[in-house]
């Protein structure tokens, strides 16, 4: 048995629909003995067991369930759900004997270990913390994705903004094997690297997986601009697919020295896959005529936090509303946003009004969302976060 929370009366009902968060003003009692990060049972107001997850005394989220009752959580335990999860991926097409063998294989909440990611690259594993829950569960977690997959490495990247509301320092370690250095991976057949170690997020963007292949498909005889570009993920699937040239542009010139050797390994012609290193808000207030015919833009989150809703969006407009600029009449725009804090509906308002200042009208070929690989679960929809608007650009000036 676990220290035991007890709930407010009527305060039950979340866990009762099977959403794993149970709030600070949702207790009626802590015992003394539930410390930071600790194990809990939660019980409701007549003392029955509802769940079993970890506790935090700093977040306002102070129970994050991993069990809809009574369970011991331990490394059995998270290799089982270890189990579940690389079952699921299978049924998306993703596996390690399959075109795609670099995908997200636990996505915390959503697949029912809250402040765990992993990431599976070929036969590297890298996970991220962000709990001091989860913390306390650190080597179960080695032990148990080591035991369960056999990997040639397991990398901690532990280096994320979330854990400093718990308390936490940032933790980058090579926790299993010996370090693999840039790790190539399959997605959708193309050839790509992480740079598990130093990258951002760990080392790629996999949840985009969806959208370079929908780009792929639309780029044959296209020029190609791709803005806040990274690693060229993006660029080296539209040549792949027949873009005649791809421009990458990002502020990071680490992240243009990936975009180069990801073109070298595809074979892709330098002359074709360009790079530039500049600030993206300096380089859209420099430009404004129409060179492109597919305007790529996957900027990082600009709002963070409620707070930063309001200079968020307005970062955002301009962001669109220049890019669209740039793009030829008939051409093609694709428009990303991670920002949980920037719902859909609210994309497509600042796409509506930033497209009439553009002078441009865009009919909206595809919305994409983030790959199954990043589940949106029925019981959290905090796990939807990610939203692409692959839009034609047709100009009003007649």
């Amino acid at each position: 048995m676990y220290p035991i929370i007890k709930l407010k009366p009527g305060k039950e009902t979340n866990a009762a629909y099977r959403h794993p968060w149970i709030f600070s003003g949702a207790l009626a009692e802590v015992p003394a003995e539930a410390g930071h990060g600790d194990l809990v049972h939660a019980a409701d107001s007549g003392g029955e067991i509802i769940g079993t997850g970890t506790y935090s005394s700093r977040s306002s989220i102070a129970v994050r369930l991993f069990e809809f009752g009574q369970a011991t959580i331990d490394r059995g335990w998270l290799a089982g759900k270890f189990k579940e999860a690389e079952a699921t991926r299978r049924l998306c097409g993703y596996g390690p004997d399959r075109q795609t063998n670099g995908y997200r294989l636990v996505f915390g909440e959503a697949d029912g270990i809250p402040g765990l990611v992993v990431d599976r690259y070929a036969d590297v594993l890298v996970f991220q913390i962000s709990t001091a829950g989860m913390e306390k569960l650190r080597q179960d977690v080695i032990e148990a994705l080591a035991e369960t997959f056999k990997p040639k490495a397991v990398v901690e990247r532990s280096d994320l903004p979330a854990r400093r509301e718990e308390g936490l320092d940032d933790v980058v370690a090579l926790r299993h094997g010996q370090d693999p250095g840039p790790v190539g991976f399959l997605e959708n057949g193309c050839l790509f690297l992480a740079d598990v170690m130093a990258g951002q997020k760990t080392g790629f963007f996999l949840d985009q997986k969806d959208l370079r292949r929908k780009v792929s498909a639309l780029a044959p005889g296209r020029r190609c601009l791709n803005l806040f570009s990274y690693s060229g993920a993006t660029s080296v699937a539209a040549m792949k697919g027949g873009a005649v040239s791809a421009h990458n542009v990002d502020s990071s010139q680490k992240a243009l020295e990936l975009c180069r050797r990801q073109a070298e390994l595809n074979g892709l012609p330098a002359g074709s896959f360009t790079v530039e290193e500049t600030d993206i808000f300096q380089y859209l207030g420099s430009k404004g005529e129409p060179e492109f015919d597919l305007v790529i833009m996957d900027p990082p989150a600009l709002i963070k936090s409620r707070g930063d809703a309001e200079e968020g969006r307005k970062a955002y407009h301009f962001l669109n509303r220049a890019a669209m600029r740039l793009v030829r009449d008939g051409g093609v725009f694709v428009t990303s946003s991670c920002s949980h804090f920037l719902p859909e509906e609210d994309l497509a308002f600042i796409l509506r009004r930033a497209s009439l200042q553009a002078g441009c009208r865009l009919s909206v070929i595809e919305v994409v969302r983030q790959s199954p690989d990043h589940p949106q679960s029925v019981y959290f929809p905090e796990a939807g976060y990610l939203k692409s608007f692959i839009c034609q650009v047709k100009s009003l000036v007649s």
